[in-house]
């Protein structure tokens, strides 16, 4: 390795490790609702990344992504839990995955066929169908109720409520706080995977493949053989959030998994910013958070009341989806490219203004020396 790359290296390294620290220590000073909205934040960035891949990406629309996210929490709840194999639980996560992943793949021939709108309404059949699947599978789904979630074991290691006490620095580690270092991890593994794939040839491929399908097969690019690997990383990156969701819910219930819970996932890429890691980080934070947080100070709030109110006015959760629709209009208005790139566009113009060398002050010029005297003609 070259000095050039190995100092890139370093200074990345640098730059990372006091975030990673930062992100470390809520667990030691938050209370569990901060942590919670931190799990399902995570969770849905993981969601989010695999869809911005999908459809910000490759070009592809979706609206089926919470299907997938059904086959990774229900897939996990069975294989972990009784009814089920009850199989360890890390075991039954990979196998949860590894099962969004796989219907993932069984899709992949429409997906590699279809795009546009019609891929949309296509993938919009698998919300319905996963939906009746969920109510009716009482053996392994639960019915209407759902069903309880297994906590998962590492080693000996418990991230659940019933696991044995654990004191960290004096500070009490619950179910929250050892989740959290959970969802730190995959979400680590997921923005790695991610934004190297889309470095590397596949991401090249798929980005060439959403601007030109034509220009894309010229180059040498297998058109429906990139499409449906799409689809199919997508679902397991899904089926991957699905996972930690069901961890940090503790019971999965199919009312969960419907499609607003697609939209949601398509509003958190799009004021984000498609086909950025980032940007579908951010807004999944965006749109997780709201509207707990709407929950939690309703009676804060102008015009918001408390959940359960009969009085006609709005709810928190609906005041939520309000907000973040005007976002998502007001972002497609004025920045088509998200949060990701109005921040990428600050950056930008503050290190211009730190480059660019102040004017120096006008000086005044030394004095020119006058013209030499001509003689002056006598006038015959």
């Amino acid at each position: 390795m070259s000095d050039r790359p190995r100092t890139a290296l370093t200074r990345r390294g640098a730059r990372l490790l006091p975030l990673a620290v930062l992100l470390c220590l809520p667990p030691f000073y938050l209370d569990a609702f901060w942590l919670r909205i931190g799990l399902f934040s995570m969770a849905a960035a993981i969601g989010a990344v695999g869809l911005a891949l999908l459809s910000g990406t490759a070009g592809q629309l979706s609206l089926g992504h919470a299907f997938f996210l059904a086959v990774g929490a229900y897939g996990y709840a069975y294989f972990a839990g009784e009814p089920g194999p009850g199989l360890p639980p890390a075991l039954a996560a990979l196998l949860a995955v590894l099962l969004a992943g796989a219907a993932g793949g069984l899709f992949s021939p429409v997906a590699a066929r279809v795009k546009g709108i019609y891929l949309g309404i296509a993938t919009l059949a698998l919300v319905f169908l996963g939906h009746h699947v969920l109510l009716t599978a009482d053996s392994v789904t639960g019915g209407f109720n759902g069903r309880s979630v297994p906590p998962l074991t590492l080693g000996g290691f418990t991230f659940g409520a019933d696991s044995p006490e654990l004191t960290v620095l004096g500070v009490p580690f619950g179910a929250e706080e050892r989740l959290w270092f959970l969802g730190l991890a995959l979400f680590a593994f997921t923005w790695f995977t991610a934004r190297g794939l889309l470095r590397g040839r596949p991401g090249r491929a798929l980005a060439a493949l959403r601007d030109s399908e034509t220009a894309a097969a010229v180059m040498g690019v297998d058109v429906a053989r990139h499409r449906s690997a799409a689809f199919v990383v997508s679902s397991m990156y899904a089926g991957l959030a699905g996972v930690l969701l069901a961890l940090a819910f503790r019971r999965v219930v199919p009312d969960y998994f419907s499609l607003a819970l697609s939209v949601d996932y398509l509003a958190m890429i799009v004021i984000g910013g498609l086909g950025s890691v980032a940007g579908a980080t951010a807004g999944a934070v965006f749109v997780t958070a709201l509207p707990l947080l709407m929950t939690r100070y309703a009676d804060q709030l102008p015009l918001v009341t408390a959940p359960g109110s009969t009085d006609g006015t709005v709810g928190p959760t609906e005041a939520a989806r309000y907000l973040y629709g005007a976002a998502i209009v007001l972002v497609l208005l004025y920045a088509p490219d998200g949060l990701h790139g109005l921040t990428r566009r600050a950056r930008d113009r503050v290190r211009r203004r730190r480059r660019t060398p102040s004017t120096p002050t006008a000086t005044a010029s030394p004095a020119q020396p006058a013209a030499a005297a001509r003689p002056k003609e006598h006038t015959p």
